[in-house]
């Protein structure tokens, strides 16, 4: 079957496996991961008293057992071999399923209508909750980013001036590179050693989290705390990033956290929400905080609601569209609100947005049809750049997966970069000799260098400042505030700085550096157009600014509806909606023929199982039996405790949903499927110790409700942590009230795209391949069907990474 080999995922957090006798397989840790483990060789199946059923396994691990063991010391080679065909069976899914079982059934009867509209009543309040601690979050990096950046710009500003008079610059750039390293290293430090999951924007983890697959430690507290704390640091420090990107890392953890109504991080239960303490409903809340993360980042709730549509939520209802548009607009509102008052105009919301591209004039920026082939033409071009800056980041990351493993050389790498960035900058400032007046220009910080009194060097306000501010001068300086060769130098130095930043153990993301790069070749565009019609009024240089923009980023990150929406409500002007939704169209459709957008990019290089809308397109040769999991663990109606309790120990397995078989006493034949238990669900049990003395006896000792389960979700205690004494593992356990009676089962005959439209549609965690005589023959899980992918030979099998 499958190679099996060692890991490191996105929580960075590897655990020792011991080897096998049989075949080694390669040591891959995953990006952002500080770890590596001894190999795993291919599992062997020992012989053991469970009801097995097939011939082989990989069926979900058990993240939450192992998180809570000892981890042994790690060692570091200086290489570690990455094959990207691999799957990692580091990630389980989530049980986005109800377990209808008596204790669930029973609760809903008793809730009356009183009751559900209460219920109902609690999501809008969480809603507007997420709404609106997003808003603070977003107002809070706002401020200090602000504050913190002006003072170093104003720093360094008056340094420069100083020795501009007298000579030696060198000590200027020394100030510089060294308070961008410094304040980079800090940031970088935090995530590295304390939550690598916090590096880079977190949408692909988010997105593989609305996927159905559970990323350790993803929507914790601490993690917020780092994000937050990071990308402060980042944009501060000068990198070419954006703080726009982990604003909706953020939400996702706001959201998840204020659903459940307690954090486990600081063990506080504020017994609040009880009822929302499942997969299902947590995952919800999650999409309304992405949605207002996007909010609050771009002030567009609209385009919120369809980024979560269309780039994170698997599963969709017209209910949570609502509540979903309610929390984003309560978001933006929030900042907008907030950062009014801070601005000292209390009653003038307008701020709706951490980036506001300004509003474009539509008499001065119309557009005419015959400028729609030369939309079209910047979205080829932006395509072309999009794929080239993915190629080139994926290259970058291999080799980061490979040789830059350790918390200290990703440090390192974040300083070199922060400082290479600063020198860059001071560089190109340096030897610019393109002077604009100053009268008139609203730059921040102007700086004179070698220029006439009353002027400033124009290519100090693309790098002497925050990359939104930079954005928005592009995009509305007069025509003539930029020299040609100042612009193209900076597109050039400012895209393979951006590529070197991305991938880096700092929180960042990459919409602004994109939209930067995108405005200013847009500018130099324009500009030249200008030049070849003679001044020609509709040739306005920063509505193709705008247009390069657009392209940029959909070349980049291949998101196409929400992206339009978000370019829509972020510039006031809907008459731009067609333009920006051709050249994202063209973008997108050219990108796509050369390589995959950046974030499914990383989500791959990090062997997520991650499951598309539809299967691969060649696979309809493929049957259920082919892909299916065996052996499957299958236990009795009424099992002996012992049983249990080895069968959860049993560290070959590791599943996480037994089949439960009706009790029969033939041993030679297999009985039919009675129903489905989860591994926490039987974890619960023998923690409350309800057992019965004697097979014939049917009284238990504690009637066990519902409550109990959701108190121990979401961090289920292992198996080793409960002590079941020898009388008692000669006990016997009546599962029928606990386990699902009727789990969703698939003929061993289906196609594999007919499985994987229930398993994606429904968000299941483990589907029952039954025969004719409804007798389990196997499991389907998600890493059974996101194994099989489109490669350019066609259909693919990707091996399996133990980890």
């Amino acid at each position: 079957m499958a190679n099996v080999a060692k890991k490191v995922s996105w929580s960075g957090r590897g655990e020792e496996e011991g080897e096998d006798d049989e075949g080694v397989g390669e040591t891959t840790p995953l990006l952002n991961g500080t770890g590596l483990g001894a190999v795993g060789g291919a599992r062997q199946l020992a012989s053991s008293p469970f009801l097995r059923i097939g011939q082989l396994s990989n069926v979900d691990l058990n993240e939450d057992v192992r998180e809570l063991e000892t981890e042994l010391p790690r060692q570091h080679p200086n290489e570690i071999p990455h094959n990207e065909k691999l799957l990692s069976l580091k990630y389980e899914s989530l049980d986005y399923d109800n377990s209808e079982n008596q204790l669930f059934l029973e609760e809903e009867r008793r809730i009356n209508h009183t009751a559900f509209r209460t219920v109902e009543i609690k999501r809008w309040v969480i809603c507007a909750m997420i709404g609106i601690l997003t808003g603070l979050v977003a107002c809070f990096i706002d401020i200090v980013v602000e504050n913190l950046a002006g003072l170093k710009y104003r720093v360094v500003k008056g340094n420069i001036d100083k020795f501009t008079e007298k000579g030696g610059l060198s000590f200027s750039l020394l100030l510089w590179a060294t308070l961008n390293a410094s304040v980079v290293m800090v940031g970088s430090v935090i995530v590295a050693f304390i939550e690598p999951v916090a590096a880079g924007s977190g949408i692909p983890q988010i997105k593989c989290y609305l996927n159905g697959v559970k990323i350790p430690h993803v929507v914790r507290l601490k993690t917020l705390v780092i994000k937050v704390c990071g990308v402060i640091l980042s944009v501060v420090g000068g990198l070419a990033v954006g703080k726009e990107g982990p604003m909706i890392h953020s939400g996702a953890v706001i959201a998840a956290g204020i659903s459940q109504g307690r954090s486990t991080s600081l063990k506080r239960d504020f017994k609040i929400f009880e009822y929302f303490r499942r997969d299902t409903e947590k995952r919800d809340f999650v999409s309304a905080g992405a949605a207002a993360g996007v909010s609050a980042a771009f002030g567009a709730p609209v385009g919120g609601v369809l980024f979560s549509l269309e780039e994170g939520a698997s599963f969709w209802n017209q209910f949570l569209t609502w509540r979903i548009f309610f929390a984003s607009m309560i978001s933006t509102f929030t900042l907008n609100s907030v950062l009014s008052v801070y601005h000292g105009n209390a009653w003038d919301l307008s701020s709706p947005g951490l980036i506001n591209f300004g509003r474009f004039d539509n008499e001065k920026m119309g557009y005419t049809i015959q400028e729609i082939p030369i939309f079209i033409f910047m979205g080829v071009v932006g395509g072309i750049l999009g794929a080239l800056f993915n190629a080139l980041n994926y290259w970058l990351t291999m080799f980061r997966i490979r040789y830059i493993h350790r918390p200290c050389l990703q440090v390192v790498e974040a300083m070199l970069v922060a400082a290479v960035t600063a020198t860059v900058g001071f560089v190109m400032i340096y030897c610019s000799r393109d002077c604009q007046p100053i009268q008139g220009s609203t730059v921040a910080y102007p700086l004179q260098l070698f220029c006439a009194d009353g002027e400033y060097n124009s290519m100090a306000t693309a790098f002497f400042n925050t990359p939104e501010k930079s954005v928005v001068s592009l995009f509305h300086d007069p025509p003539g505030s930029y020299n040609p060769m100042t612009l193209g130098m900076f597109t050039l130095m400012y895209f393979f700085l951006a590529c070197w930043t991305y991938g880096l153990t700092v929180s960042a993301g990459v919409f602004i550096p994109s939209l930067l790069i995108g405005a200013a070749w847009g500018r130099l565009f324009g500009i030249s157009l200008s030049y070849l019609t003679k001044g020609s009024i509709w040739a306005d240089p920063g509505k193709y600014a705008l247009m390069g923009a657009a392209a940029q980023l959909g070349g980049i990150v291949r998101m196409t509806l929400s992206l339009t929406v978000i370019m829509m409500e972020a510039t006031g002007n809907v008459t731009y909606g067609f333009p920006i939704m051709l050249v994202l169209m063209t973008a997108k459709i050219v990108g796509d023929y050369f390589v995959e957008g950046l974030y499914d990019m990383h989500i791959q290089l990090q062997s997520v199982p991650f499951l598309h809308w539809e299967a691969p397109v060649t696979s309809h040769s493929l049957t259920a039996r082919e892909v299916m999991s065996t052996p499957v663990t299958c236990l009795r109606r009424i099992e002996r405790v012992g049983t249990v309790v080895d069968i959860l120990s049993d560290t070959s397995s590791n599943h996480n949903g037994f089949p439960v078989v009706e009790s029969n006493p033939d041993a030679t034949q297999v009985a039919g499927l009675r129903g489905l238990i989860l591994r926490s669900q039987l974890i619960v049990l023998l923690k409350h110790k309800v057992f019965v003395e004697r097979a014939n006896l049917s009284l238990v000792q504690r009637r066990l409700k519902l409550k109990d389960f959701r108190d121990a979700y979401p961090r289920f205690p292992p198996i080793q942590s409960i002590h079941v004494s020898q009388d008692e593992r000669e006990c016997m356990i009546d599962l029928s009230e606990f386990m699902n009676p009727s789990p969703y089962t698939v003929p061993q005959e289906a196609s594999l795209p007919r499985v994987f439209k229930l398993f994606r549609a429904l968000g299941l965690r483990h589907l029952v391949v039954v025969d004719n005589h409804n007798e389990v023959v196997g499991m389907v899980t998600r890493k059974d069907l996101a194994r099989y992918r489109l490669g350019k030979e066609g259909l693919e099998e990707l091996s399996l990474a133990q980890t």
